[in-house]
């Protein structure tokens, strides 16, 4: 197609989205967050979308804020007809979604008005849905509230991590990106409106998030390593250091009590409000990830907590 896109996002989960709507629009430019510091270094590091782009060889615009006067006047330079929004990481304002003709789309990792906000993938895991999706959207002030273009879901499956969930959805959604802008730019959509009443929210997550509250039952802990990984990643202390559990299963026996060390069929585990949880996958602050059975023999005083 003719049409000339601004593409507007930062993360991983951005990247598909971008390397489909390369193979079939205009991209006249690509706008991501500003490379970060990262690492032990404070490296400064560029966005995975801005890795796509160079390869791509597009022009790229990194402001730290794109509602401002001068990222506008950019951006209506490259005189584009549509934006279009993958995990972008700022909230933009009228100003912008206004600006091109055919405003902007968002590409957002639920089924809306289901798990609106920052962390959709993690909450859909850790609140035990059955199903995921993408949805796009035409853009509003509002938080993820806009109209519907369409929607594409996928089941949850079993052990699926949010990273895991991540990749699968991201993928989902440059196609159904691709498939949808043709559409909705020759009139053939008609936007639905969302259903607030049965809007849910999934705000920002904090690294604080990730300790693990051991009154809840074990399936819902379980879930709840399974929607942190990769990141925030969950974590209790054992002997006042802090030990990341990176795998976990929900087991349905006797709780010995709430946060009681134990071991089951040679792996440590914990008791929780019902049920204990089961470490498969663990790290001591400072060493190595290990699994369960390895972890017991390095630490034998292990329920001496």
């Amino acid at each position: 197609m003719d049409s000339r896109i601004v593409f507007m996002g930062t993360p991983d989960f951005a990247g598909p989205s971008l390397i489909h709507l390369a193979e079939d629009f205009k991209i006249a430019g690509v706008i991501t967050q500003p490379d970060r510091p990262s690492g032990r270094g404070r490296k400064l590091v560029p966005s995975a979308v801005k890795d796509i782009a160079i390869k791509l060889g597009l022009e790229i615009f990194q402001p730290e804020n794109a509602n401002t006067d001068t990222a506008l006047q950019k951006i209506q330079n490259w005189k584009p007809d549509l934006i279009c929004v993958a995990a972008y990481g700022q909230i933009l304002k009228s100003s912008l979604l206004d600006l091109p003709p055919f405003g902007c789309i968002n590409v957002h990792a639920s089924l809306l008005p289901r798990w609106r906000g920052a962390s959709p993938i993690n909450a859909a895991i850790q609140h035990g849905d059955s199903h995921s999706g993408v949805t796009i959207m035409k853009m509003s002030p509002g938080l993820d509230d806009g109209p519907i273009l369409a929607q594409e879901s996928t089941e949850i499956l079993q052990e699926e991590t949010a990273g895991s969930l991540s990749d699968r959805l991201a993928e989902l959604g440059g196609n159904l990106l691709r498939v949808t802008i043709p559409l909705y730019i020759n009139g053939k959509i008609t936007p639905q409106i969302q259903d607030s009443s049965s809007a849910t929210y999934a705000p920002q997550l904090k690294k604080s998030d990730g300790e693990l509250k051991f009154e809840q039952n074990a399936e819902t802990l379980a879930r709840t390593v399974r929607a942190f990984s990769p990141w925030p990643g969950t974590y209790t202390y054992w002997k006042e250091a802090r030990l990341i559990i990176h795998q976990a299963q929900a087991i349905s026996v006797t709780s010995p009590g709430v946060g009681v060390f134990t071991v089951y069929n040679g792996c440590p585990a914990i008791g929780t409000g019902a049920g204990i949880l089961v470490l498969n996958q663990l790290q001591l602050s400072g060493k190595k990830k290990v699994t369960g059975p390895a972890f017991l023999n390095g630490n034998p005083n292990w329920m001496e907590h």
